[in-house]
């Protein structure tokens, strides 16, 4: 098994070498999220702002793949008991996902990107298998509402184009972690609607179900 630290710096070199052939993102993608990074988070009454447009959709994306990444690194270190040689590979195969999506919006975002956060975990119970799986389905349904409910503002073509293969590759985790938990449950009607999309939340729910597993509590003012 791998350690905590390799895994940290594996994922980021394999997200330096590999994350354009993942996403299937040009360089001109890259270089035109770098163009736009012009400022540094805000601080907000102790927290941070995500900021603005754009940019402000793109850290809001930032910190929610820390959070994940950051889980799933945990998990790894110290898998539950009873842990699968299956589940182990499927976590692990998300975690080195959300690695590299984490390291992606970092550099991609430079000087815009909020600072990195610090997560809180005490309320979930690494040692006990259901837990860890709820709390694996709570971020993996997370991360897919807020990309598709925040997609419609994002104005640049090529943060779209970006947003929507990371969304695509979320939803894959989401119906594995949801099948683990209860089976048959990929397409469970908690997430699909009768039309067979996905259902959204606002950006107020996002926030509040993040800041629940964040020491340091995000903002989005301007949303």
């Amino acid at each position: 098994m791998k350690t905590e630290s390799n895994v940290i710096t594996g994922g980021a070199n394999m997200a330096r070498r590999s994350f354009l052939r993942y996403a299937g993102a040009s360089a001109a993608t890259v270089a035109v999220l770098g163009a736009a990074s012009c400022k540094k988070d805000r601080a907000v009454g102790g927290g941070t702002d995500v900021g603005s447009g754009d940019i402000g959709i793109l850290n809001l994306a930032y910190a929610l793949e820390q959070l994940e990444a950051a889980f799933y690194i945990q998990v790894v270190a110290t898998p539950y008991s009873g842990m699968s040689s299956v589940e182990l590979s499927y976590f692990t195969d998300i975690r080195d996902h959300e690695v590299i999506h984490r390291d992606f919006f970092k550099t991609a975002l430079g000087t815009s990107a909020i600072k990195s956060l610090t997560p809180d975990f005490s309320s979930i119970t690494f040692g006990d298998r259901k837990a860890v799986l709820t709390a694996a389905k709570t971020f993996e349904d997370l991360g897919v509402r807020a990309y598709n409910s925040v997609g419609y503002l994002i104005q640049d073509v090529n943060y779209l184009l970006v947003a929507g293969k990371i969304v695509s590759v979320e939803a894959r985790h989401a119906a594995t972690i949801s099948n683990l938990l209860s089976s048959g449950s990929f397409v469970a009607d908690d997430q699909v609607d009768a039309n067979g999309l996905n259902k959204t939340i606002s950006v107020a729910e996002v926030l509040s179900a993040a800041n629940s597993y964040l020491s340091t509590k995000i903002t989005a003012n301007s949303f």
